[in-house]
């Protein structure tokens, strides 16, 4: 079952998805052994790209989730965004959201401000402040998908075959 924070997602996306004529099909992920069978479901149905949501399961980069994420996807031919700019480098198409370097060093203020003294509950919620779009050419043609032009303009960093 899906905590709040997701339920949310998932009726942002689902409204996003009908708002533009396009279908949206979920395919859930509850651990490590359930990788692989999704992605084949996903692929058997016939779906055109992969979403991973942010979740604590693929939430490192390089990890072994998300190699079996990207070796996968690469597998079976199908393009693959994933929360970090990171996993783009590591091979997926696309990764959008903050540096997870940038995550780490924004908790490592925090516990510095806690063991300086400051109280937890006095010390303000942030979110990040940069969002990265890596776009992975070399894997979008190893999988046989032409990334649109205007996408490319809008990327922060490209991966194409001199990188």
């Amino acid at each position: 079952m899906p905590t709040q924070p997701h339920r949310i997602i998932l009726q942002a996306l689902e409204h996003a998805a009908r708002s533009r004529g396009v279908e949206l099909s979920i395919f859930r992920v509850s651990g490590p052994e359930e990788i692989i069978t999704s992605i084949d479901a996903a692929e058997a149905s016939s779906v055109e790209a992969l979403n991973f949501l942010a979740t604590p399961l693929f939430a490192v980069p390089g990890s072994q989730n998300n190699r079996i994420v990207l070796d996968r996807v690469a597998a079976v031919r199908l393009p693959a965004i994933l929360q970090f700019p990171e996993d783009a480098e590591a091979g997926a198409l696309a990764g959008y959201g903050p540096r997870i370097t940038d995550l780490y060093r924004q908790r490592a203020r925090i516990t510095v401000q806690v063991l300086r003294g400051a109280k937890p509950t006095d010390i303000p919620v942030q979110q990040p402040d940069r969002f990265e779009l890596v776009i992975n050419l070399k894997a979008a043609k190893a999988i046989g998908v032409e990334v649109p032009a205007t996408l490319v303009a809008r990327a922060d960093k490209l991966i194409d075959e001199r990188t």
